[in-house]
């Protein structure tokens, strides 16, 4: 059965205006229900986790700070959101759920979370929307567990993993693989172990071809026993944030193209959502839910 971590603080509330689409969490998992793609009991409520998955990860006075709410305000400037206990909860519970969801990937060969795909924060500070690098908590977590050493972590949201990047930048058993638009945020680059650096409107039939070719060479060179997918929806044509013009239906193929390769190769697959913000919220919902109905199709 194909698990999913979601929970009620995933929606926070925001300022009334903020251009983050908070209400993506309520209605993606309502959509998926109401299709029937996934029933009740495909959903679970991740917690609060143990401190020390995080702190593997990420710096003990920047959690610290984060925790008790003391960070620097031009550093808070820089994540986004107005800074407080239930968004430093929210952010803890999501990793929670990445964590619980690599557990699920290993007995079902996939596990999704509604939330995380926080590639923008880095060992000790946070940007853009971003604070717990939920997957990088969760590769730390298998590797800890000895779950799982030799890691890939396939980031396709349009904005490059840079947090991601900085976290695993003299790690070898952990590769960074980032396919972004070039001209977008963050303007300073990190250094992945790959970055492909798409140009400015950059269409369905190049993106495919190059996800295509370079995913599985690197499967090959990599030999990962665990994988983990970011699957923004930024790369959309109609993203207000993002600079790529990929179609709604190359968007599923991109996760096809990655969700196939995982599962021919028999590598368990841990999904979070990342970005997407067309400002038509239908457009994210539908490009989101086509993640899970292709997780489904393919793994179940």
């Amino acid at each position: 059965m194909l698990k999913i971590a979601c929970h009620p603080i995933y929606k926070h509330h925001l300022p009334d205006g903020h251009r983050f689409p908070m209400a993506k969490y309520d209605l993606l998992p309502q959509q998926l229900l109401y299709e029937g793609t996934c029933q009740k009991e495909n959903f679970f409520e991740p917690e609060i986790p143990n401190d020390k998955y995080i702190l593997a990860v990420h710096d003990a006075e920047y959690y610290y700070d984060l925790l008790n709410i003391k960070i620097d305000p031009k550093a808070a400037r820089k994540i986004g959101f107005p800074l407080s206990e239930d968004l430093v909860e929210r952010e803890r519970i999501i990793a929670d759920g990445t964590m619980k969801a690599c557990d699920y990937a290993l007995i079902n060969g996939v596990a999704m979370n509604i939330a995380g795909g926080t590639h923008h924060a880095y060992s000790d500070h946070g940007e853009a929307f971003c604070m717990l690098n939920d997957q990088a908590i969760g590769a730390r977590y298998l590797q800890a567990k000895k779950l799982a050493m030799q890691i890939l972590i396939v980031d396709l949201d349009v904005h490059q993993g840079n947090g991601t990047a900085e976290i695993f930048q003299n790690d070898t058993s952990v590769f960074t693989f980032s396919m972004h638009g070039k001209s977008n945020y963050p303007f300073k680059k990190e250094v992945s172990d790959l970055d492909i650096a798409l140009e400015t409107g950059t269409q369905d039939e190049t993106y495919l071809a190059l996800l295509k070719k370079t995913l599985p060479e690197l499967i090959e060179k990599v030999q990962p026993n665990f994988i983990f997918y970011l699957s923004g929806v930024d790369v959309l044509a109609s993203d207000k944030l993002g600079t790529l013009a990929l179609s709604l239906e190359a968007c599923k193929k991109r996760d096809e193209i990655v969700l196939q390769a995982c599962f021919d190769h028999k590598i368990p697959v841990q999904c979070s959502m990342g970005g997407g913000y067309s400002p038509d919220i239908k457009i994210i919902i539908e490009a989101h839910a086509n993640t899970f109905r292709m997780a489904q199709r393919i793994f179940f």
